[in-house]
């Protein structure tokens, strides 16, 4: 009799054991079938190339996420980086398609109230600079533009050359800026425009990049460059101060310069462990060094 209860025991721990081992075993491929090693930033075309550059340097130092941390499975990382306006990034972490939105300006408060948890890091400043081709007369005459004229030339009040100054070329002004959905916009529309629509006849371009090479392929054209772009194109474009403010680094940085705006990420909610540590790897100093490279100031 005594046996046979030893025997029982023997049998109702065996099977214990073989239980709890199969749920130790259910949870850990659980926990790596949810496991998702793919990062995707969506948003302002300004902060794109930033970010795309800094991922690559993550992926080659590390390779897969278990060399990033012991604690996540060797799966290959994979980060990518999508491009579309500052508007597209908030809504595409709204949407779930994103796992960070990158903005070039301040989250609106629609954005901001949209999100269950709304969360946000500023990587840097950058500034839109008054730029002209190398070619325009208005750029060898002048080094300085008040933001009264500046309003006047993108409102349409000011259409030809001519009309700021009478040794300039009866030359119509070609308007260059950035589309509605772009962050530049709004940081452009607030700090000069006010109350005042840029013109119609203003040719809107899709990306900071694409806007910076229409400057300077167009000898008559007007528009605003990115600091980091401007500066990687000094050769190529006449920048302007604005009422006798250079946009130079100290001034950008202490607000001193009035046409400048953030380069945020949000994202919604608690980061997976994989997405921590790519936006610490971000505020790095490899990261910070990057953005400095990019022609941006940092901000760690």
């Amino acid at each position: 009799m005594k046996v046979q209860k030893m025997i029982i025991v023997l049998f109702l721990s065996l099977m214990l054991v073989i239980s709890m081992s199969g749920c130790g075993n259910g949870e850990t491929e659980e926990g790596a079938a949810e496991f998702d090693g793919s990062l995707n930033f969506a948003g302002s075309s300004t902060l794109a190339p930033t970010i795309s550059q800094i991922a690559d340097s993550f992926q080659n130092e590390y390779g897969t996420w278990d060399q990033v941390d012991a604690s996540l499975p060797e799966e290959e990382i994979e980060i990518s980086v999508s491009t579309g306006g500052s508007g597209a990034g908030a809504k595409a972490v709204l949407d779930g398609t994103a796992s960070f939105g990158m903005l070039a300006r301040e989250a609106r408060d629609e954005e901001r109230d949209a999100l269950d948890a709304y969360q946000e890091t500023k990587v840097g400043i950058d500034a839109l600079l008054m730029a002209v081709n190398q070619e325009n007369a208005l750029g060898a005459s002048r080094s300085d533009l008040s933001a009264e004229e500046v309003s006047r030339i993108f409102s349409g009040e000011i259409s030809h050359w001519k009309e700021m100054d009478d040794s300039l070329p009866e030359e119509e002004v070609i308007l260059l800026v950035r589309d509605v959905g772009g962050g530049a916009h709004g940081v452009f529309q607030n700090a000069i425009m006010g109350e005042k629509d840029v013109s119609d006849a203003a040719i809107e371009v899709p990306t900071m990049s694409g806007l910076v090479d229409r400057i300077m392929d167009n000898s008559q054209g007007i528009g605003y460059a990115s600091y980091g772009i401007a500066q990687q194109h000094q050769d190529d474009l006449v920048a302007f101060s604005l009422d006798g403010i250079e946009p130079s680094e100290s001034n950008i940085m202490d607000g001193t310069y009035p046409v400048s705006r953030p380069l945020v990420l949000v994202w919604d909610g608690e980061l997976s462990v994989a997405e921590e540590e790519f936006l610490n790897y971000i505020k790095s100093d490899v990261g910070y060094q990057t953005i400095n490279e990019m022609g941006f100031l940092p901000v760690q």
